[in-house]
């Protein structure tokens, strides 16, 4: 008996894992077939041809690198020899993933068919029943484990005692990984239930179609299922509904309910959990009610408390003297404002010109501006406050920067030059003081309870609009400005401050030899003028403050709310005022208005110039009571 041989090729193969492809390297002679497929299942096979005289390489692409990959390598000719080659089947199992993507599962009426390109008898593959929570969570079911059997190439798990609910999935496991399938559809099943919850309950509502009794009983879910805390209810089916009351511990660990028929048993817990996130909603919704109630109680605490003016919990007890330094009706308006506000919300002792110009005719009293003149009545308020450590207000301005400067290069003009033109103009000063007098006792509203008088008489508008520069403002703020310079000699400073308005001026108009003296812009700092003032909490006996945090509180609170109450007086006051100094400012020359404001207030700072000149040097003589 003769055999005959048949040639086979030799190959070589290599493997690519990371692009799932596997090159074949053939010898040279003559052309070959090559192909691959699973070795379970022949008719998946894929063909190709190699012709070494062009190319002795072939790469195939392999959609899954399992153990039953492998290749065949034959000649073109009849019956030709083929040799098979298996590279991955000693390497064994190394992407899981490939295994579930290459698997099906089948449903039948009692069990369920996993199968796979390769033959799952080699496999090791597990599956018990999960609840499938929510779209990436399938909470695994305790004791759920279904019996596994050999179909050929294929396996196959029992189902028939599994409760068929849409949400009851079977979870394969292979070498700790895992892949989740639910074949059961919603006609399936033989029972419903839901749930609702309630203050420490939970109710369950149970609907079923045949005659069952169910176990009901609270777990938590962890990452190995859902633990079971608490009793066992069983519950025959005899009506729709049963309750279930939720011991207050357990709240905390926001537990579910599993539900299972028990009788008779299918395998399978269907697990609800309560919308504790709606509950907290709620919970929320409830403490920012009570929230808001608390804080418009507080504001309506707080409103009372700072409405109340004189009774209100800060007053100034020292007194106070503001010292104007312009003509301008905005800010005299302003400063007004000022001095009504801390008389009036703080209970403060406020002295003003203006205001002692109208109450020397009331009380009868010849103290007054009129009577005594400006510069000693101002020294006379001047020595007052500081004996009684009060503070005096200069309210500066743009026009006072002027007058500063002006009067601090005639300080250093000769003595005797500026004697002798202080002598000269002298009798011409008293001259128009007395007519100043005359002219301000024409001023007959008495000041009725002090504050409601001093405010018509800062609102009088007409009084303010006069052409001619005024007899007050001036001399008080020449001799405010000595008398400030001889404070900063003496080092007693502390006893004077700047203060100006927002849109009325700004702190670069503040001379440079006064930065040292402490300066406020209202309203924005007007709580810290209510410091610089001294500003008492009331129920004090002293000036020193109780450190404590409630009435610190109120005392903050009252100064945010009369900053800003002084802020709308200075808007109802002024309306206008800042629009048209803006204007002003914009169009120069080409507003006649403008221009005769600035030419009054070129004329008062040329006459403060020379009270300035004058105050200094009677100062320096020790002599300003009499000069008058």
């Amino acid at each position: 008996v003769f055999f005959h041989t048949y040639p086979v090729p030799e190959f070589d193969l290599s493997v690519n894992r990371s692009s799932k492809s596997i090159t074949v390297t053939v010898e040279l002679g003559e052309k070959v077939h090559t192909r691959w497929c699973y070795r379970r299942n022949a008719e998946a096979c894929m063909d190709g041809s190699i012709d070494p005289s062009q190319s002795r390489l072939a790469v195939l692409n392999i959609p899954y690198m399992l153990p039953c990959v492998c290749i065949q390598v034959y000649y073109t000719f009849r019956d030709a020899c083929r040799d098979n080659k298996c590279p991955l089947q000693k390497e064994g199992l190394t992407d899981i993933e490939d295994v579930w993507r290459s698997s099906e599962v089948t449903l039948y009426e009692s069990a369920v068919k996993w199968s796979s390109v390769c033959p799952a008898s080699g496999m090791n593959i597990s599956a018990l029943l999960c609840w499938k929570q929510r779209e990436h969570l399938c909470i695994p079911v305790v004791a759920s484990t279904l019996e596994k059997m050999e179909d050929g190439p294929n396996l196959k798990f029992n189902t028939s005692t599994v409760d068929k609910h849409p949400k009851m999935c079977v979870q394969f496991s292979l070498q700790g990984s895992h892949n989740i399938s639910c074949p059961f559809q919603a006609d399936m099943t033989s029972w419903e239930v839901h749930i609702g919850s309630g203050r420490q309950r939970v109710f369950v509502y149970l609907t079923s179609f045949a005659p069952a009794t169910f176990s009901i009983q609270l777990c938590v879910v962890n990452k190995m299922g859902c633990e079971a805390i608490g009793p066992v209810h069983t519950i025959r089916m005899v009506r729709m509904e049963t309750r279930m009351n939720v011991p207050p511990h357990y709240l905390v660990q926001r537990p579910c309910v599993q539900v299972w028929q028990s009788d008779p048993a299918l395998k399978g817990r269907r697990i609800l959990c309560p919308d504790y996130a709606h509950n907290r909603c709620g919970m929320y919704a409830m403490a920012a009610l009570i929230l808001v109630v608390f804080i418009a109680l507080l504001g309506i605490f707080l409103h009372h408390l700072t409405r109340s003016g004189a009774a209100g919990w800060l007053w100034i007890q020292k007194p106070v003297l503001l010292v104007f330094s312009s003509e301008q009706s905005a800010h005299v308006s302003a400063a007004c404002a000022l001095a009504s506000f801390l008389q009036g919300e703080l209970n403060a002792t406020v002295h003003m010109a203006l205001w002692a110009q109208s109450s020397q005719k009331q009380t009868g009293a010849r103290t007054g501006v009129a009577d005594l003149g400006p510069l000693p009545w101002l020294y006379g308020q001047w020595e007052n406050i500081r004996k009684a450590q009060g503070k005096v207000l200069i309210i500066w301005s743009p026009e006072a920067k002027t007058t500063y400067e002006k009067w601090e290069e005639r300080e250093t003009l000769d003595k005797n030059e500026r004697k002798k033109e202080d002598d000269g103009k002298n009798q011409d000063v008293e001259e128009d003081y007395k007519l100043n007098g005359k002219r301000l006792a024409k001023c007959k509203k008495a000041k009725a309870a002090g504050k409601e008088e001093c405010v018509r008489l800062c609102d009088d508008e007409d009084w303010y609009q006069q052409t001619e520069p005024s007899s007050v403002i001036a001399p008080i703020f020449a001799g405010a400005l000595a008398l400030l310079q001889g404070s900063l000699q003496q080092c007693r400073g502390q006893e004077v401050a700047i203060v100006y308005f927002q849109g009325l001026g700004h702190s670069r108009d503040v001379p440079k030899a006064l930065r040292g003296v402490p300066r406020y812009c209202l309203p924005q700092d007007f709580s810290g003028l209510i410091q610089e003032l001294g500003g008492m909490r009331r129920g004090t006996t002293s000036g020193r403050l109780k450190v404590l945090c409630w009435p610190r509180l109120l005392s903050k609170v009252q100064s945010i709310w009369l900053a800003q109450q002084l802020a709308l007086r200075l808007q109802t006051l002024l309306p206008q005022t800042q629009g048209k100094k803006t204007q002003g400012h914009r169009v120069g020359s080409s507003c006649p208005e403008t221009v005769r404001k600035r030419e009054r207030l070129r004329g008062s700072a040329w006459r403060a110039e020379r009270l300035h000149s004058r105050v200094s040097h009677v100062l320096r003589r020790g002599r300003l009571l009499f000069c008058w």
